[in-house]
């Protein structure tokens, strides 16, 4: 096994910042202060932060981009739903932004893990198209090697300005088998449904571009991305992953919501029945929920959708915690053993290769911003069963929680994250 460099933490709690650390960051925005962000996060028993770097809205495969990056939001879109409500107007610096966060982790002895989220989420909040044309315009099965040569340089400039000792570990990107990067098996016509498929038409081409990354930079170590809410076998994963990062998203109840509701359904009408009584009395209609005209590229190949986002922003999130609560205990045993038996998995993978594992994303799965199970007792006590096997595992970093962050409201509950963050710091 390639030894975790000493300069490392022997576990590392993990809070995810993804890309909203940059979209988020206007006058009384979470990401406003990221000075204050990491004190709070320390406060909390944090010392690793997940992000998406950016590598290439910063950086081409030579150096540096020229110009500020400015940012929007999506009009009446996603201004109540995780990750999509930013207020927008940001004019940044990107490279001086990325500095500062590294500057303020180094202050308060903190870690970054580097990922992108370029080839999914983070285009959608640039004020104009020109990157996410230019990212499309990649051929699929060199957009990998596009990911790695912007990182490198990212990495290199961070380096060079003396903070590579900040780097838990680089991560291609987030959830390979996941938005535009699968492009390359849906080329060769495998479903989006095939997971397994999915992963091993993209592991070449991610080997690649880890190898080119590894030669680079050896110090670091060097992985993909991949998620365990779907069964596949592990044998399809890159062989050269340093790290075995996964999220473990359960779904089981929310799945559950997902089908009624139509939107992980298209053969249920939306909105239907139920849909309708989980709105809130002054929700629009459907028909009238929709993007700026012209900005519709914002959500152009999103896996979210506008079916999600609409309930997700017009839920009266009582009624939507409700529904959970009500047909949570159906789902309750599934939903345990589930994460039991996608741990033991790669648990198993992990000691084939060597390798430390790391839970970056969980638990229950994708929810309204203000709705509450995830954080009320249920969600808790998944959380806490998927941090018990993960330490009873050796895993080497684990999530508390995908909301444990500054732009969730589950950041309020300082307590509970300081439990269990101190729970994993001090487990053997």
């Amino acid at each position: 096994m390639r030894p975790i460099p000493e300069h490392l933490p022997r576990k590392l709690t993990i809070t995810m910042w993804d890309f909203s650390w940059y979209t988020m960051s206007m006058p009384g925005e979470p990401y406003e202060d990221l000075a204050r962000c990491f004190a709070e996060a320390v406060e909390r028993g944090y010392n690793t932060v997940r992000i998406c770097a950016m590598p290439y809205l910063l950086f081409t495969h030579a150096g540096p981009r020229p110009g500020p990056l400015e940012f929007a939001n999506l009009g009446q879109v996603g201004i109540r739903t995780r990750w999509y409500n930013c207020q927008g107007g940001a004019v940044l610096d990107g490279h001086q932004r990325l500095l500062t966060l590294f500057r303020e982790a180094k202050k308060h002895d903190c870690y970054l893990i580097l990922s992108s989220w370029e080839y999914q989420q983070s285009v959608s909040f640039l004020k104009t198209r020109e990157l996410f044309d230019e990212l499309l315009a990649i051929p699929p099965k060199e957009r990998f090697m596009a990911i790695a040569a912007s990182m490198n340089q990212l990495i290199h400039y961070v380096k060079e300005a003396g903070y590579g000792d900040r780097i838990a570990y680089v991560e291609l990107h987030n959830e390979i088998e996941y938005g535009r990067l699968n492009q390359v098996a849906l080329d060769e016509g495998v479903p989006e449904s095939q997971v397994s498929r999915l992963i091993k038409s993209t592991t070449p081409y991610v080997e690649e571009a880890l190898a080119y990354l590894q030669e680079r930079h050896p110090d670091i170590l060097m992985t993909g991305c991949y998620t365990l809410s779907e069964p596949y076998s592990k044998a399809y994963l890159p062989d050269n992953m340093q790290v075995g990062h996964f999220h473990m998203y359960i779904n089981g109840v929310l799945q559950q919501l997902m089908e009624e509701t139509g939107i992980r359904n298209p053969d249920v009408p939306f909105p239907n029945p139920l849909v309708k009584s989980l709105l809130s009395d002054d929700a629009p209609p459907f028909e009238e929920y929709r993007l700026p005209e012209g900005e519709e590229w914002r959500l152009h190949g999103n896996p979210v959708g506008l079916k999600l986002l609409y309930l997700h922003d017009w839920c009266d999130p009582v009624k939507w915690d409700l529904y959970l609560y009500e047909h949570y205990s159906a789902h309750r045993l599934a939903m345990l053993q589930k994460v039991d038996n996608r741990f033991a998995e790669i648990a198993d993978w992990a000691r084939d290769h060597q390798v430390p594992l790391a839970i970056g994303e969980g638990y229950v799965g994708y929810t309204p911003l203000y709705a509450q199970f995830e954080e009320g007792p249920v969600g808790k006590a998944i959380a806490e069963h998927a941090i018990r096997r993960g330490m009873e595992y050796g895993f080497w970093g684990m999530i508390l929680c995908s909301n444990c962050a500054p732009h969730h409201p589950f950041w309020a509950d300082i307590a509970w994250q300081k439990k269990w963050n101190a729970y994993i710091l001090n487990a053997f």
